[in-house]
């Protein structure tokens, strides 16, 4: 039997009617960071494996410094005293957008700055700050359908 085959490869394509996403620019990164409270903080664990919480945080764009409350105790803050690198994903108003901070982080603890007769904050509370040093994230303008 003298069978020849032929050797086809068969390539499939497919066409992406829609927009690319685009970049956002440091106003509208910053926008998106003031207009949303919560994100998903990212620490590095001694594995080097990242660690995810959610948070609560406080955007200043002026500063380029971001502030989130936390206890002493809680692994992100031992984490991050340990590794001060850091980053904050925030979603935007739709499940296209986001916008990620990243940066070096510290730990204020008001206790170590109290005052004489100053009480400490509830709780062992501590502050996160995040200085930025770099913003990005992307958008995906969707035209409205009618």
């Amino acid at each position: 039997m003298n069978d020849t085959a032929t050797n086809t490869t068969a390539t499939t394509t497919t066409e992406n009617d829609g927009p690319a996403p685009r970049a956002l620019t440091d106003q509208e990164l910053s926008q998106l960071l003031r207009q949303q409270q919560f994100g998903v903080l990212a620490s590095v664990r001694s594995t080097g494996h990242p660690h995810l919480s959610t948070v609560l945080y406080d955007w200043s764009p002026e500063e380029r410094v971001l502030r989130i409350s936390s206890t002493a105790d809680r692994l992100k803050v031992r984490q991050l005293r340990r590794d001060p690198h850091a980053s904050l994903h925030v979603s935007g108003p739709d499940v296209w957008s986001f916008a990620v901070a990243e940066g070096s982080a510290e730990i204020v603890d008001p206790a170590d700055t109290a005052g004489p007769g100053e009480q400490p904050l509830p709780d062992r509370r501590v502050v996160i700050l995040i200085r930025v040093s770099r913003l990005y994230g992307t958008a995906l303008d969707i035209p409205a359908q009618d």
